[in-house]
């Protein structure tokens, strides 16, 4: 099949794009030398010289949904996948310009306009970048500190620090409000952003969280001065646990009071139900507790041990940096399994909504419609 050549006044994002997600240098110096002599740019030249896409190529790029998972997000191996893959903590240095490049491919796809010898891996690719980085509901990127894909990072420095200053209050409140401070950004930037929350009901959560969590850690701090050491090296996640139990519902309250928006499978706008919204929240307390748990559980009996060991206690000082990265360890796994736990888009029977959702969707679709989708968040 003859190449389709495009001239040199092709827009400049498309040859970015292409050689951004490929990472093949050799295309990009050929390409450069090509568009510096005035000839004519082949964009369907891969490394090496390979033509490609090929006829097969073709023919999978016409039939290709972007939007459709890459694995079976009903198991939760297929789920554990995707999650691996989104919350790649490599993507979050990439810089913005990178990310605007693939979310202009991931477009450009859906739009049926795919950029000349865009293969299938690219496409796949520049939906892991966008998955990783704008939010689902409004298209918008999300801030750098929001992202799961910065959870491993900052997570790992937060609770590596938190397990190993617990014992003075002091320290208990500084790093319980760090952690609080940063727990309500990701609540806030994960939330369904169909539900709009004021500034006010923000500072209100971001207040009733940090200060359930203080009570339950300076409490069982001075609770526990005479329990056994590894008791008090489990206070910090017993507020964390407490804190999210009242951060995320606090965070997402405009759900609860005035419902979600769910759709049929196809995502054709049903209506608005309070009775989803309670079982996507509740869901992702449950994943975040259980994120949070191995490492902040484990992590102290490994500690304890470990201190018993002459060279642990000449080297003290590197106890915090120690914990900081076996809690990273911890996090690279345990955010895209806890993250797995449930679909994100979540489904509930018609049978269990609401009477009067309930009764408007059976008078408008009859038996059709059996389950609704909405977007739990994470």
């Amino acid at each position: 099949m003859t190449p389709c050549h495009v001239s040199v006044s092709l827009p400049p994002y498309r040859v970015s794009i292409c050689d951004y997600l490929t990472g093949c240098s050799v295309w990009r110096s050929e390409i450069s030398s090509q568009v510096s002599s005035g000839a004519p740019v082949d964009l369907l030249q891969g490394e090496q010289g390979a033509k490609s896409p090929t006829l097969t190529n073709k023919m999978a790029l016409s039939s290709f949904d972007i939007d459709a998972p890459r694995w079976d997000q009903s198991t939760f191996m297929g789920r554990l996948k995707h999650f691996f893959n989104i919350t790649d903590c490599r993507t979050a240095v990439l810089p913005d310009s990178r990310l605007d490049e693939a979310k202009a491919l991931v477009e450009s796809c859906r739009a049926g306009s795919t950029p000349p010898g865009t293969s299938v891996e690219q496409l796949y690719y520049a939906k892991k970048l966008y998955d990783s980085a704008f939010h689902p509901d409004t298209g918008d990127r999300m801030n750098l500190i929001g992202r799961m894909s910065f959870q491993v990072p900052g997570g790992m420095a937060i609770t590596g620090f938190m397990l190993q200053f617990y014992r003075t209050v002091p320290a208990v409140v500084f790093w319980q409000w760090v952690n609080q401070s940063f727990n309500a950004l990701v609540n806030y930037t994960n939330r369904n952003a169909a539900s709009p929350i004021s500034p006010k009901q923000i500072g209100v959560a971001y207040v009733t969280a940090t200060s359930t969590a203080l009570a339950t850690a300076v409490g069982l701090n001075l609770y526990t001065k005479k329990a056994p050491p590894l008791v008090a090296r489990w206070v910090p996640f017993a507020a964390v646990a407490a804190a999210n139990c009242v951060n995320i519902p606090m965070m997402r309250q405009q759900e609860i009071l005035n419902g979600i928006a769910v759709t049929d499978e196809n995502g054709n706008k049903l209506g608005h139900s309070k009775k989803a919204a309670v079982k996507g929240i509740t869901q992702v307390v449950i994943s975040r507790i259980t994120m949070a748990a191995p490492g902040m559980i484990i992590l102290p009996i490994i500690m304890q041990r470990l201190e018993k060991y002459k060279f642990m206690q000449r080297i003290t000082f590197l106890h915090g940096p120690i914990q900081v990265m076996l809690v990273g360890v911890f996090l690279i796994f345990m955010v895209p399994a806890a993250c797995s736990l449930f679909p994100q888009r979540c489904s509930m029977a018609v049978s269990k909504l609401e009477p009067e959702l309930r009764d408007s969707i059976v008078s408008q679709y009859g038996d059709k419609v059996q389950l609704v989708y909405f977007n739990k968040g994470l």
